[in-house]
């Protein structure tokens, strides 16, 4: 006889609560989600969440941050804010990004967020294949854990809306570069804003085309 698992189904197309219920299974009950947004902008911060969702007010709709409108990301923001048992974000900024490259700087502010969690946590589960260096519990990397697990889909959505929130501040201090368009993107828009004006304070100097070989 096989007893059920107090948790969420799996969704018909989307993350679910397997990995989680699993490690619940063997003990661990504070299991947090971890992923960052911004690896790959010319400009700005790196900003990586942390999330520890409560399993029984799971917000409906969690996904891959990049699958989901802008509008539907500020309204998941809000309630993941509303309902889970711990939520933290950290943000890497443009400078260190250059002083440590942009693998080391994510990974430094992904386990700020998981170590800044108020709950503590029992066990994290990292979206991508590296495990940060300095967690307080143990961890795994989960490649595509923002398609897989709930509590990463949920951290991709923190950080990428508090991210896209600071770059579009990052717009009016810079309008000729248009950061509130493209989020720091290296969109045509962008580039060309780059060759006419130069780098601006935000902008990462180790990428192309701002890096001096």
């Amino acid at each position: 006889m096989h007893s059920e698992l107090p948790f969420p189904e799996q969704q018909a197309d989307g993350p679910d609560y397997a990995l989680e219920a699993r490690l619940a299974s063997q003990g661990y009950r504070l299991v947090a989600g971890a992923d960052e947004a911004g690896r790959g902008p010319l400009a700005g911060p790196v900003v990586a969440a942390a999330v520890i969702l409560d399993p029984e007010a799971i917000p409906a709709g969690l996904n891959d941050s990049k699958k989901l409108t802008a509008k539907r990301r500020e309204m998941l923001f809000a309630e993941i804010a509303a309902t889970s048992r711990a939520v933290c974000w950290h943000a890497a900024n443009h400078e260190m990004i250059d002083q440590v490259n942009i693998l080391q700087a994510s990974l430094s502010a992904m386990a700020r967020a998981l170590n800044g969690l108020a709950t503590g946590y029992d066990h994290a589960l990292i979206d991508g294949r590296d495990v940060p260096p300095g967690l307080c519990a143990p961890a795994q990397a989960v490649i595509k854990g923002d398609a897989r697990s709930l509590s990463i889909a949920a951290a991709s959505i923190i950080a990428k809306v508090v991210r896209d929130r600071m770059i579009v501040r990052a717009d009016s201090a810079f309008p000729a570069f248009g950061f509130a368009g493209h989020k720091g993107y290296g969109s045509r828009k962008h580039l060309d804003a780059i060759g006419e004006h130069g780098p601006c304070p935000l902008h990462r100097r180790s990428f192309s085309p701002m890096r001096e070989d």
